[in-house]
Order: structure tokens, then sequence, then C-alpha cells
């Protein structure tokens, strides 16, 4: 844990709104995570679709893993939520460029999709890309690399 990190140098609402949002990206995350490991159909569907199974599918399950699991350590809060923003990341842009916001399966030409119709995958990842973020913006002194400089400019 950084200096920076310290529970002292948090703030207790800080703190507890910090490990609020960490759960909840972690339990969004957690809960996709377990449908892409046990090969659900609309997840095979899904990244059929995106033209990434089964590779795309294990990548992402193996990232948001490590996220889930980084998020949840004191020590590599940061790290999980940098993760994280990176993973949703990709699923947003998947969503605004080829799966639309509220997925429609007759569109996609996949009937598979039908369980994932409409915005909650989108709203799940838009859910997860703000409480990472947030993290990040309250924990930002232990960013590695450019934590110590946020620090000193929010000083």
């Amino acid at each position: 844990m950084s200096s920076h990190d310290s529970p002292t140098n948090l703030s207790t609402p800080a703190r507890t709104i910090s490990w609020i949002l960490q759960i909840i990206a972690a339990a969004i995350l957690a809960q996709t995570l377990f449908f892409k490991l046990t090969g659900a159909p609309e997840t095979v569907a899904l990244f059929d679709t995106l033209g990434l199974e089964p590779i795309g599918r294990y990548g992402t399950a193996s990232a948001e893993l490590i996220a889930v699991v980084l998020l949840l350590i004191p020590r590599t809060i940061t790290l999980g939520a940098l993760l994280a923003l990176g993973v949703i990341s990709g699923a947003i842009m998947s969503h605004l460029t080829k799966l639309g916001i509220s997925i429609d399966p007759e569109a996609l030409g996949n009937p598979d999709l039908q369980p994932l119709a409409g915005p909650s995958l989108f709203a799940m990842a838009i859910m997860v890309f703000v409480a990472s973020l947030l993290v990040l913006a309250i924990r930002r002194a232990s960013i590695p690399v450019v934590g110590p400089k946020l620090a000193r400019a929010s000083a």
C-alpha cells in the first residue's frame, strides 16, 4: 500500500465510498465472468457476433477475474480499477460500434442473443466504468507512475 493511500490519508467517507464502488464493480464483473467461464449459450453467441469466440471470451474472462481480485485486495485496488476500466472500455466500444446500446438479436442476425436483448449489459458496463473511474479519482495518489504527481497537484 502506498503511503499516499494509507487509511490515515483517506478520510473515512472517502474510504467507505471507494469500497462501495469497488464492490459494485467487482460484483458486476464477477457475475458476467460466471457466464463467460461456463460457456452460457447467450455469452457464446455474443462473442460469436463480435467475431471473438472463444479466444475473446476466455481472454475477457481472465482479465475480469484478475480485476475482481485486485479490486478486493487493499494493496492492489488502483491496479484493479485500472484493469476494470480497460476491460469495460472494450465492452462499451463493442456496444457503441457493433452490438448497439440496446442489443437487438434480430438486427444482429443472432437469435441466440435473445436472453441479452435490451440495454442491461450496456448499463452494467457504464456502472463498472463509472465506479472504476471514481475509485481511481478517490485513490489517485496510489495510481502507479502518475499517482505521486496527482497527489501533489491536488494538495
